[in-house]
């Protein structure tokens, strides 16, 4: 691969033609890095919005807190039988991490779903991507290029929200801004764990922490809701939502700065509302056309700017490395 080729060319002569050549390759490099974590940040954004779609008539049944729990419960499951976490060392550091991963990942979907049940999709999911977008304003690395995508972002969700009208739901709102400061610290935590740990070892934790913690904190009020058929229902919206988009996310977070993913994530409110007009059929108004305009542009302009070179993400693995204390390995 181009990026292992660029670590033998450190011996280069810096006044040759090679030096040219080996920043050339290194630049692209970090923009193939860059668009395959766009990818997988995208195809996370449509499958977590396609189970909060179908989440939203179960929760209204069986209650949000039964739809969040049987999702945390399942996803956990199959990643714990498939990954096997155990298998490897984990230090002090990296197992804080992924418990603080966890709390914040069943915060985060329990209010969402609170917020999807008394909002429309996409005005529940513009108000959480207030999250990301504070993300994108204090931690983009890149000055005010890459904070002028984020305003661009930030303009979208004014107008897929439209606040000027009034008469949305507060305690709806509420819960969406909750679950937004909640997205705020799981994008950080999961480019820490993503650099901490390989593979899906850290979803592979944070995700029965979370389950465990919405057991506590929700257990009460779910079991008189299950039946068969809500545990089949759960069983898939726990695929759609969080099994596969929290894999990529972690997988798409190893490629991009935090700032920029959370510029890219600006796409979401868009999708949310697309999906919510054709599987829900809830209303577009002429001016969320914009919006929708003014979330995909900041999207491609974080795509392109956001890259994490391979060498970049070494570094920080290398960096956490040298900071840990002697790992603790987990019996197998």
């Amino acid at each position: 691969m181009i990026g292992e080729r660029l670590v033998s060319n450190r011996h280069v002569d810096t006044d040759g033609p090679g030096w040219f050549i080996g920043g050339m390759e290194r630049r692209e490099a970090s923009h193939r890095r860059a668009r395959v974590g766009t990818s997988m940040a995208v195809a996370a954004m449509v499958f977590a919005q396609l189970g909060a779609a179908a989440s939203i008539t179960v929760a209204r049944d069986a209650g949000a807190e039964t739809v969040a729990w049987l999702r945390l419960i399942f996803a956990a499951a199959a990643l714990v039988v498939v990954v096997r976490p155990w298998r490897g060392p984990f230090t002090r550091s990296s197992l804080g991490v992924c418990l603080g991963l966890g709390v914040t990942t069943a915060v985060m979907t329990m209010l969402f779903i609170a917020a999807i049940v008394r909002l429309p999709l996409g005005t529940a999911s513009a108000l959480e991507f207030l999250g990301p977008l504070a993300v994108a304003l204090t931690r983009e690395a890149r000055g005010w290029v890459g904070r002028s995508w984020a305003l661009v972002g930030a303009a979208g969700v004014l107008l897929l929200t439209h606040p000027w009208q009034g008469g949305t739901d507060g305690l709806g709102v509420a819960f969406a801004l909750g679950a937004a400061l909640a997205w705020a610290g799981y994008i950080v935590l999961t480019q820490r764990a993503g650099d901490e740990l390989t593979g899906l070892r850290a979803l592979a934790v944070s995700l029965p922490v979370a389950a465990l913690f919405s057991t506590v904190t929700a257990g009460p009020f779910v079991y008189r809701h299950l039946s068969p058929h809500v545990l089949l229902v759960g069983l898939g919206l726990a695929v759609l939502m969080p099994l596969i988009p929290f894999s990529l996310e972690l997988l798409a977070l190893r490629r991009l700065q935090a700032g920029a993913f959370g510029t890219l994530m600006s796409v979401e409110p868009a999708v949310a509302l697309v999906i919510g007009v054709i599987l829900l059929g809830q209303s577009l108004q002429p001016y969320a056309i914009v919006g929708v305009v003014c979330v995909v542009v900041a999207g491609a302009g974080a795509a392109r700017a956001g890259g994490r070179s391979a060498a970049e993400a070494r570094e920080r693995q290398n960096a956490v490395g040298s900071a840990h204390e002697p790992s603790v390995a987990l019996a197998d």
